[in-house]
């Protein structure tokens, strides 16, 4: 089994007094890190599915006293889609409130639900936690950084899946299977995608603009919309963690855009399936994209995970210069640009530089890209 980096780190928080929430993409390997989890305590643990009806009447508006019948003798229970149950946040107020001794992992694939339903009945008593699809620098570890590097092109199109990964031969099938039948699941449900057709007409339209500046005004001519309802629907879908949106860096130097996003997926794979392109990169024509996609991904995913507090942007002025990622931490500034072969030469602009004379500067290929998510060499 490939070892999550947050296995150990959840590990350390339980039986804390606090119930731990994991968010993450469906598929992304929840259910399996919780199953390690609590095989490695070495107690009975208790298995509940929200998707399953009867759980869900179960677990809500419930009382300590159901909620002790249902789970005896556990002390361990796990809450699989969790934002399925109504009211969910009242109930762990009451695992942790009335039930100290009993350690509940709750795994959500939706923030949008979860999340408003946990935080105010929850402030104070939870650890929250999110898990990506696995990340280079997990395959690094599980089975090298040359094998790894090796693999980056097939990452580029494939993805990093869990399921992905681990059945060669099959990714294009399943990644098909993916994206139709549980990209889109938690999106459906919820009542404000009244379009499930403009839904993937959105998708798709982000998938082919991949490492451009969009403008939501642009995109809802082209999908058909208002740039109001483009909005909603790209926030829908960060919130159930397809996309992610880059803002654009700006500190009133002249001519810097102010109101730019750039739109990421979470993986490559689900992007290249929403599009219906496998093909190796040498036939490529976005392999510039794709690359800046990828990178920029595992970056976000090594910055999380090692809990660090850096913010992302995009820069670009209306003259067209652009640097494609800007981190800000602790006043600090870093400018990086992305080129697949390390042959191309790059030059960050003067009016960057000169603006922002402090600035580290570095252009990431495939050659030094594991020193730029988190590899020690």
């Amino acid at each position: 089994m490939i070892k999550r980096i947050l296995q150990t780190v959840i590990l350390q928080r339980i039986f804390k007094g606090k119930v731990v929430i994991i968010f993450g993409p469906r598929q992304s390997g929840k259910s399996t890190l919780t199953e390690a989890l609590l095989n490695a305590q070495d107690k009975e643990w208790l298995y509940m599915n929200g998707d399953e009806s009867d759980v869900r009447e179960l677990l809500t508006n419930t009382t300590s006293a159901k909620l002790s019948a249902i789970i005896g003798n556990k002390k361990l229970v796990f809450i699989d889609e969790a934002q399925r149950i109504v009211n969910i946040g009242l109930t762990l107020k009451l695992f942790t409130d009335q039930l100290k001794d009993v350690q509940v992992i709750a795994t959500g694939s939706s923030a949008f639900e979860l999340s408003s339903h946990v935080n105010e009945p929850l402030t104070g008593r939870k650890y929250e936690f999110m898990l990506y699809p696995l990340s280079f620098s997990e395959m690094v570890q599980h089975h090298g950084l040359l094998k790894e590097k090796r693999l980056i092109e097939h990452r580029m199109i494939y993805g990093y899946y869990p399921e992905i990964v681990t059945k060669k031969g099959e990714e294009s099938e399943l990644l098909k299977l993916l994206a139709n039948s549980y990209l889109y699941k938690d999106l459906l449900m919820l009542d404000q995608v009244k379009k499930p057709l403009l839904l993937e007409k959105l998708l798709k339209a982000l998938a082919l603009q991949v490492g451009s500046e969009i403008k939501y005004e642009e995109l809802g001519q082209t999908i058909g919309s208002d740039s109001k309802t483009v909005d909603k629907y790209i926030d829908l879908l960060e919130k159930t963690f397809v996309v992610f949106r880059l803002p654009a860096y700006n500190r009133n130097v002249r001519n810097e855009i102010k109101k730019g996003k750039k739109v990421y997926f979470y993986d490559c794979g689900i992007r290249n399936a929403i599009i219906n392109n496998f093909k190796p990169l040498i036939s490529r024509t976005d392999v510039g994209a794709l690359w800046e996609n990828f990178v920029i991904a595992e970056r976000m995913k090594m910055l999380r995970y090692q809990n660090k507090d850096v913010t992302l942007y995009f820069w670009r002025t209306t003259q067209q210069q652009e640097i494609d990622l800007i981190e800000e931490a602790d006043d600090k500034l870093a400018a990086y640009e992305f080129k697949w072969s390390k042959t191309q030469k790059v030059r960050f602009p003067q009016t960057f530089t000169d603006n922002y004379p402090t600035a580290e500067t570095k252009v990431i290929s495939p050659e030094n890209v594991e020193e730029f998510i988190g590899i020690q060499v």
